[in-house]
Formats: structure tokens, sequence, C-alpha cells
């Protein structure tokens, strides 16, 4: 598997979680990678894949999802970001919900293809699951609009005080500021 970071048009600042080897799902987060992706009505559409993370906010930002091959998708458009405000875990099961995906959005959905994500294909992503695209003249951060709200995301499946949802591997030096990995 390739291991290059996802760019975007404001830098290198997004990655996928098993690229940064000193990093790991922090206890008290699940890890959902391999959990079954459902819409609102309970439709499987397929399994989270990986996790797309700013390191340096400690954040998931997005989920890397594999469509199911019955959904008649080319198989190299199978993969989808889901922005993590837009989905919530299950109380009980292994099993991500996105009341926004449906069988008519997901067609129309932008595909990932693990080569860049630029703000252009964010906002398209946003349209495609019908949320609110915040305007490029916004003094807010892109990241601080419901749609990348992780506590949605996690709601009763994560103790609220945990800082972040990923860490640094506790066995792991920590190298002096401006080296990180």
């Amino acid at each position: 598997m390739e291991t290059t970071p996802v760019p975007s048009a404001e830098g290198m600042h997004l990655t996928r979680l098993r690229d940064l080897r000193d990093f790991e799902v922090a206890d008290g987060s699940p890890d959902v990678r391999g959990w079954a992706v459902r819409g609102a009505d309970g439709k499987r559409f397929g399994d989270v894949y990986e996790l797309i993370v700013e390191r340096d906010a400690l954040k998931v930002r997005y989920l890397d999802v594999e469509l199911d091959a019955g959904l008649n998708i080319n198989q190299h458009e199978r993969h989808i970001l889901v922005p993590i405000g837009a989905a919530a875990l299950d109380d009980d099961g292994d099993n991500v919900f996105v009341p926004a995906l449906t069988a008519d959005s997901v067609l129309n959905y932008p595909p990932y293809q693990e080569i860049s994500i630029s703000r252009d294909y964010e906002e398209a992503m946003l349209r495609a699951l019908s949320l609110p695209v915040p305007s490029r003249d916004s003094h807010s951060p892109f990241y601080e609009q419901p749609s990348y709200d992780e506590q949605h995301f996690y709601h009763n499946r994560r103790p609220a005080e945990l800082p972040s949802s990923f860490r640094r591997r506790p066995d792991v030096n920590v190298p002096p500021r401006g080296e990180l990995n």
C-alpha cells in the first residue's frame, strides 16, 4: 500500500492514520475501521476503510468509506470520504450511520482516489450530502462547522473529556518541536 500524505489546497495537513506510524487510535475511542456504513434507513453502503486525520489538531476529519461492489460503481471510484460530523456511531453495534447517504446521493458523490483533497473536493462532498458549505470568506476555520464535529460522531461511544481521537503511541520518543514525523 502507498504511504504518501493526502495533499490539500492548504498544504499537507491531512493524512491517513495508517501512514502515521507513530500514532494510534486513542484509548477510549473506538477504532471504526472495518465497521459497516449505513444510511438513515439502515441500508448498508460499505465499510470504513481508513481514517483521514489532521495530525496537528489530533482530530479525525473524514472516514474513507469503501463502497460495496453491489452498488455497481466503477471499481476505481468505490471510495468516498464522509466528514466525521456527518456520521454517527450506533449506540450498541459496530455500525456507522450517515443519515444523508442515500441510494441517489451515493451515485452522485465525488469519488476519493487518494490523490488529493482540495477545498473544491471538500465542498463537493458537503453538497452531495446536502450539508452547508461555509463561505470561503468566512473568518472561522473550515473544520469548525457541525459537519466536522467529532463529538457528534462518537456521542455515547467515547468519553466527552477525551482531548483527541488519536494519539502518539506511548512507546515512541517525541522529537523536538518542528521535527514531527
